[in-house]
């Protein structure tokens, strides 16, 4: 017998409200008597941000969305573009945490305004943003990206990727170095002095008895590699930078396609 059909609806949702999104999806499968508090928006509010009806008036282009249920899903399966197309927005599907990528024109480029002989901005089929920032040719290769903790979900880990692709004629990307640092609290140089190693080519190659971190494919066909990690705790720890350069050995570099910067939940 499945005594949660005996339970009143409100109170099923209550139980509901203590567990994950994915614990919902799993618990209405597998119990009529959670069909239908499974889909209460009740339930799904609380998964939701805090802070999602001032993310929705954001939006570039406003949807309408029948339940918080569809609202949830939506934004785990597809990103949707804010603040002017600066930047995107998705729930982690699981746990509904934040993820934002930020836009490549939002990124600082070292020789990335004004020097389409350096850097050239073009659109591309496959990005979410209008445009990309291609790499014709620099021998000073700097690239980051800030956002405000404030704005991420507390009390969560967040691995920073930058999300790319290489033109056929890539060149140079071998070796570069990568940090994560809150702005407030670390400085420049001691960031890099504890910088990762990564090849945006992904050779399996060691430097300095370190081991080089690799790209992987993501499922929307770009490729992305990770350039740090961090705790986000409360929200107060100021601005959270994210660095990729290759500074000090200056040669030709070229072939890089950068959409942009992904702050994302472990």
């Amino acid at each position: 017998m499945d005594y949660f059909l005996l339970l009143p609806e409100g109170c099923v949702c209550d139980i509901l409200s203590f567990t994950s999104p994915k614990d919902v999806v799993i618990s209405s499968a597998i119990s009529r008597g959670f069909n239908s508090a499974a889909e209460s928006d009740v339930i799904w509010v609380k998964f939701l941000p805090d802070d999602y009806e001032d993310i929705i008036s954001r939006y570039v282009s406003p949807r309408i969305y029948p339940s918080k249920k569809e609202l949830y899903f939506s934004l785990c399966d597809f990103p949707v573009l804010m603040d002017g197309g600066k930047l995107s927005f998705s729930l982690d599907k699981k746990t509904g945490k934040k993820c934002f990528m930020i836009s490549a024109r939002e990124l600082a480029i070292s020789w990335g305004v004004d020097t389409p002989w350096y850097w050239e901005w073009i659109s591309h089929p496959d990005s979410r943003f209008s445009e990309v920032a291609h790499l014709k040719g620099v021998s000073w290769l700097d690239i980051r990206g800030t956002i405000g903790t404030q704005i991420l979900s507390k009390r969560t880990k967040y691995v920073v990727y930058l999300v790319f692709k290489l033109a056929k004629d890539h060149d140079g990307l071998e070796i570069a170095n990568a940090f994560v640092r809150f702005v407030n609290r670390v400085s420049d140089k001691d960031a890099e002095e504890r910088a990762s190693v990564v090849s945006l080519v992904g050779k399996r190659v060691r430097r300095r008895k370190r081991n080089v971190k690799r790209p992987r494919k993501r499922v929307d066909g770009w490729m992305e590699i990770e350039l740090g990690n961090f705790i986000n705790d409360t929200g107060d720890d100021g601005d959270v930078e994210a660095r990729l350069m290759e500074i000090t050995r200056l040669h030709g570099k070229g072939g890089l396609i950068v959409q942009g910067i992904e702050f994302r939940p472990e």
